[in-house]
């Protein structure tokens, strides 16, 4: 589109401007030729060029453009392939003010908005109902994916009702006779799936809604929840791209195949609808914040630059300078609610022993639900006394709290839902006769300012006074719903509302869920990073019911996750394949509970498949004999010395399908920076293979590396990369149930 009679100098000035992916609309060329300038039509371009924007890392680059009523994501570039967006963003249409539908016109402030090599945030206003609408994306590494969120801001004098903005559509043009597929990866709650990571062809006609929220349904009627984050690899080519979302209240991914049509969209729930939130004067509605990335070399290439990003932009960077991070504890449950202060100082004695880095106290010491006082007959010296003792044998001191549930205690400072202030709290009143379980009860709604104000003062007054290290929150902290009308939340329809009770609780559904849960999740943010800043060395870890809050919101406020509920060896090696292809494996906890141990190979199997991120022991340590006792020590210290740096630091590698129980799986560190790796081997119950091949992957072919079987089911040996990774590493285990450990390490001469 260069104009006829251009001299050299001009034509290079314009194949510039058009080079820096400046593109000339219809209507821009022909205001060009009429004004029949050449300089008109080089400055048209040029101020053209300054509504489209790129970003870029090494993996990703986008190219963003602003329209006059609405913006859009033009494409996706990754190694070898662009990915082209046909849609704009649909940014809402209109507002409800003192119950009328009034009609929203935005139009693009280019004087507002804002262009630079980290951060490009366009700005649309409304004049009324006067609105400000900021679409941005920034990057936060010179890697991995871009962030992205919108913000609309009530400018107005008046209340405005706001519907459903989606924090990211697009349209992606595709060839029909590509072949595309989707991964996801369920969470781990309750007990993992048989499936867990799904790998599911997207053919014509394909369509998905992953859901992620803090409650779980696991009905069988139900789709398990996703860890919300969703990739589409181009098989072709083994690249793609991949989008997350970081928040922990009700949100989906949905993708849509149809033809040369490839749908998506990212946020929140819309369901149940219709979804609306409440701007006062002066207030900003923020879209969950998502990221979107490109990737080549598969999903493993993805998920190894995305847990190194996680680390570097989410996680708090006072618990990744910890080298002792991720620790190894001692959890007071394997003894259920019994934990008192005898038993507790024992096992600080013995953890102490073992090397462990923590002894945590898990539910069963405090008084009653909502009255988080220690129970007088059971720590007659109080918490800090146990803390302190843990202290004094070079452990640190952790405590679980299930602190947004009331119950019935009438001490002073609990949380009691008879009282009436309490009461105005809590998502749905209680019955009469209504008890508390033993360590959950009704859920008040964070969402509420006092509401959070108290659970501010007290989590600082537990932190403060139990001398805690570590604080862990169980139970449903983020409402799922909510019966009140007068909480900052949209009210519920009467008409289309549910009060229902599980697990001794009372839970509601309704059209107001998504926005209770927006509401509930911020202020649960809110009271985390201020306990943050008042306490830089305290941990967290999210729990939730084993592994319903897994997702990309807790990363960014919490320090590690409980996986599953379920502990056995083969349910922690299944959360931890799945959670593992997303995030840091060092903040993936698995709780080891005792299972059957006929020979001391099946016990190192047990401790095994819990040491391949966070290792947490749950069991009545007292119980091992002295034969696994000795060998507890020596895994712990193996742990802490030869594994804990890879897990850490290390890429991560599937080297074999999902763990089923029967066949052999495996999971492979290799550190290039170190030159070191792991292999770590598990054979099931089969009884026809005691050998297995392992294809390793991430080496370098020409280079040979030793090999070194912990256990000595093998002669150690060199292997050239090629080698490893063509032919296969071979481990044999003549014993069900059992494992290896293959060390490796990169030769220099």
């Amino acid at each position: 589109m260069i104009p006829p009679g251009c001299d050299e100098r001009s034509r290079h000035a314009i194949l510039s401007i058009m080079d820096r992916r400046t593109l000339l609309t219809r209507k821009g060329w022909t205001a060009c030729t009429q004004a029949g300038s050449l300089l008109s039509f080089v400055l048209t371009l040029a101020a053209m060029g300054q509504t489209r924007a790129e970003l870029k890392t090494a993996d990703t680059y986008l190219v963003l453009e602003a329209g006059p009523r609405a913006p859009q994501l033009s494409s996706l570039a990754v190694t070898g392939h662009r990915w082209e967006n046909r849609a704009s963003e649909s940014l809402i249409a209109s507002v409800n003010i003192a119950d009328k539908n009034v009609p929203v016109a935005w139009h693009f402030n280019r004087e507002a908005s804002q262009i630079s090599e980290q951060r490009v945030a366009f700005v649309y206003d409304s004049a009324w109902p006067h609105l400000r609408l900021s679409w941005e994306w920034k990057t936060r590494q010179a890697y991995g994916p871009i962030e992205h969120e919108t913000r609309i801001e009530n400018l107005d004098d008046n209340k405005i009702w706001i519907p459903m903005q989606d924090s990211l559509a697009f349209n992606w043009q595709v060839d029909p006779k590509s072949p595309l597929e989707h991964l996801f990866v369920e969470k781990g709650a309750n007990r993992p799936s048989a499936v867990g990571t799904h790998q599911v062809a997207m053919t014509d006609g394909y369509h998905s809604t992953g859901t992620s929220s803090t409650y779980g349904d696991l009905s069988d009627d139900q789709p398990r929840e996703i860890i919300p984050w969703s990739l589409v690899e181009s098989k072709d080519s083994s690249s793609g791209w991949y989008a997350g979302i970081e928040f922990s209240g009700r949100t989906r991914i949905s993708l849509a195949r149809e033809k040369d049509s490839l749908k998506g969209a990212l946020g929140l729930n819309p369901d149940p609808a219709p979804f609306r939130t409440r701007l006062e004067p002066g207030e900003v509605f923020e879209t969950p914040i998502i990221f979107l990335g490109g990737f080549r070399e598969g999903p493993e290439g993805a998920g190894n630059t995305l847990r190194k990003w996680v680390r570097a932009v989410l996680g708090n960077p006072e618990t990744w300078k910890d080298a002792n991070y991720p620790w190894v504890v001692n959890n007071s449950w394997g003894g259920g609610m019994a934990v008192n202060e005898e038993i507790a100082l024992h096992m600080i004695h013995d953890a102490a022993d073992l090397g462990v880095d923590m002894f945590h106290v898990d539910a069963g010491w405090f008084r009653g639900v909502g009255d988080w006082q220690p129970n007088p007959e059971k720590f007659p010296h109080g918490l800090a006394a146990i803390a302190d003792d843990a202290h004094r044998h070079g452990l640190k001191f952790g405590l679980w709290v299930d602190w947004t549930q009331a119950g019935l205690s009438t001490e002073s400072g609990a949380l009691n839902a008879r009282d009436p202030k309490v009461r105005e709290w809590m998502v749905a009143d209680v019955p009469k006769d209504w008890q508390p379980e033993p360590f959950k009860g009704q859920t008040i709604d964070l969402g509420v300012p006092e509401a959070q104000q108290w659970a501010q003062n007290e989590v600082e007054r537990i932190v403060t006074e139990y001398h805690l290290d570590m604080l862990e929150h169980d139970g449903y902290l983020v409402a799922h719903g909510c019966d009140r009308t007068d909480h900052p939340h949209a009210p519920p329809d009467p008409l289309n509302m549910c009060i229902y009770k599980s697990s001794g609780a009372y839970w509601v559904d309704s059209s107001n869920s998504t926005d209770v849960s927006y509401h509930a999740a911020r202020a649960y943010y809110d009271i985390y990073s201020k306990l943050r800043k008042a306490h830089p060395g305290l941990r967290f870890e999210i729990c939730n019911d084993g592994g319903r809050m897994v997702d990309f919101g807790s990363a960014a406020h919490g320090d590690y996750f409980s996986i599953t509920d379920s502990y056995d060896p083969l349910s922690n090696r299944r959360a931890f394949y799945d959670t593992s292809h997303v995030l840091p494996a060092a903040m993936l906890e698995a709780y080891v509970e005792k299972w059957p141990t006929p020979n001391i190979e099946n016990f190192r199997y047990m401790l095994r498949s819990g040491m391949m991120g966070w290792l947490t022991i749950m069991i009545d340590t007292n119980s091992w004999s002295s034969e696994q006792r000795a060998e507890a020590k020596k895994e712990i210290e193996l742990y802490k010395k030869e594994l804990r740096p890879l897990i850490r630091d290390a890429n991560l590698y599937h080297v074999s399908s999902r763990p089923d129980g029967v066949h052999w799986d495996g999971i492979e560190y290799w550190d290039p920076a170190r030159e070191r790796g792991v292999l770590y081997a598990f054979r099931g119950t089969t009884k026809a293979e005691n050998t297995h091949l392992f294809r390793l992957t991430g080496l370098r072919p020409e280079q040979r590396y030793r090999l070194r079987f912990h256990d000595h089911t093998s002669a150690d040996r060199t292997a050239t990369g090629r080698e490893l990774m063509a032919a296969g590493l071979k481990v044999t285990l003549p014993l069900q149930n059992s494992s290896e450990l293959v060390l490796l390490e990169e030769q220099t001469h």
